[in-house]
């Protein structure tokens, strides 16, 4: 609009100069020359009048927006401040009625802390009456057995505790020379048992895992725990062959358990020497390979003691496991000094700690990592603790102030045989080729 009406006047002013100087030639006989210049300075002056006028009323509309853009931003401050005002007014409004909840919050917990002393005060009570009971043989203990039931039928690869042979006579009698011969017509005959534990949520003690264990069965029947002949085949070189059996094993009930549920998995204790021979860890390996989809399922174990022997050898053949999708787990831990983050690196995911450990304050006094803080620490690198060897209610109320969430123990059910038709059944569901070194765990027990 502007434009047009500035055309419009322009046109004007060159009509008038025009027409002055026409009325000079023809009015008053001018020269003509001297009437175009006349007109050419008639027009001049009306164009600088015109300018001048345009930029005087530009500079009054420019002082106008001024003006009303500093009243805006006035206005604009008196609201910032009055919004700042009702701020501060709200956040004092919010602390007062904060500390009035904490105020009333407080006396609360401090009730519940009581009851929790109180509780803890019980268990200890009815485990002392418990333990006294059975010193004088007048009573058993119907809970434990209730227990045991319960946990029975959360492990439905396990034989009930009935069914599992006990009171072996060990090695008795025999030589050096005679126990390794023993533990090696064991293997050759499929006579090195598998058992289960399971390892439970804390407090809802749901399974989340199993830890599987190993036994020797004599030929008379006897049952030999691990920790009574690991040693004698460690001396004799026995375990490469053993662990081999196992893990063919564990993968056959790792397979049956994904069946059941993704969300339980197995431990699998493998010993430090496996690592370090070159002939059994290679089919070892070759194994973990062709059953990398269980990576996420079944994690190898090795002692705390075995991990801080660990050489050159051991590091890269952990670093094998690895790379096929495998985590590891340390156990047999006697003492805190350790590095979280270290242990992240190598693939450690879990950590066992004995609850006597985690509660003994005094042997923990002088520890790198105090046990009230061992639960956050480890997983701030992504480690799990568990805690084993739990054997009372007492314990498990301590443990729960640690932040402790698994547990595993003979107060949730003690290690139990699987049963053959499960490892028979998972073998004919894993269909996975075997390596020779693994022909023998798929014999027929003996």
């Amino acid at each position: 609009m502007r434009r047009i009406s500035a055309i419009f006047i322009a046109v004007c002013m060159v009509i008038v100069a025009a027409s002055i100087g026409a009325g000079l030639y023809l009015g008053l006989g001018i020269d003509a020359t001297l009437s175009a210049v006349a007109a050419l300075g008639a027009l001049t002056v009306m164009a600088l009048y015109n300018t001048i006028a345009n930029r005087l009323r530009d500079r009054s509309e420019l002082g106008d927006q001024i003006a009303d853009l500093s009243r805006g931003t006035a206005d604009l401050a008196r609201q910032v401040a009055e919004t700042s005002r009702r701020l501060n007014a709200l956040e004092g409004n919010v602390n007062a009625t904060i500390n009035r909840a904490r105020g009333a919050v407080d006396p609360l917990a401090a009730e519940i802390g009581e009851l929790g002393s109180l509780v803890r005060q019980l268990a200890d009570t009815v485990a002392m009456h418990e333990a006294a009971l059975h010193g004088t043989g007048v009573a058993s203990r119907p809970s434990a057995a209730a227990q045991n039931s319960a946990a029975s039928e959360d492990m439905p690869l396990a034989l009930s505790e009935n069914d599992a042979v006990t009171g072996a006579r060990r090695f008795q009698g025999l030589s050096r020379e005679g126990i390794a011969d023993m533990i090696g017509r064991a293997a050759d005959a499929n006579r090195i048992d598998l058992y289960l534990q399971p390892i439970v949520t804390l407090p809802q003690r749901k399974v989340r895992y199993y830890e599987a264990m190993s036994r020797l069965r004599t030929e008379d029947g006897d049952i030999i725990p691990a920790g009574d002949f690991i040693d004698y085949a460690e001396t004799f070189g026995l375990m490469p062959k053993i662990d081999n059996m196992l893990v063919f094993r564990c993968v056959q009930v790792t397979r049956r358990l994904q069946l059941k549920s993704r969300d339980v998995g197995l431990f699998c204790n493998v010993s430090a020497s496996t690592l370090t021979d070159a002939a059994h860890f290679r089919q070892f390996l070759d194994f973990a390979s062709a059953n990398r989809a269980l990576g996420s399922a079944l994690m190898f174990e090795f002692t705390q003691e075995a991990y801080r022997a660990f050489g050159p050898i051991e590091q890269e053949s952990l670093s094998a496991l690895a790379e096929c999708g495998f985590r590891f787990s340390m156990d047999h831990v006697t003492d805190l000094r350790m590095e979280p983050k270290e242990l992240a690196d190598r693939h450690f995911r879990y950590l066992k700690v004995p609850a006597k450990l985690l509660l003994n304050k005094a042997a923990n006094a002088h520890s790198d990592i105090h046990p009230e803080d061992l639960a956050d620490l480890l997983a701030r690198s992504g480690i799990d603790l568990i805690a084993e060897r739990i054997e009372s209610e007492s314990m498990v109320l301590d443990l729960l102030d640690y932040d402790v969430r698994f547990g595993q123990g003979f107060l949730f059910s003690p290690p139990r045989p699987v049963r053959a038709e499960a490892l028979s059944t998972a073998a004919g569901e894993a269909g996975q080729p075997m390596t020779p070194g693994l022909m023998a765990a798929a014999a027929p027990t003996g």
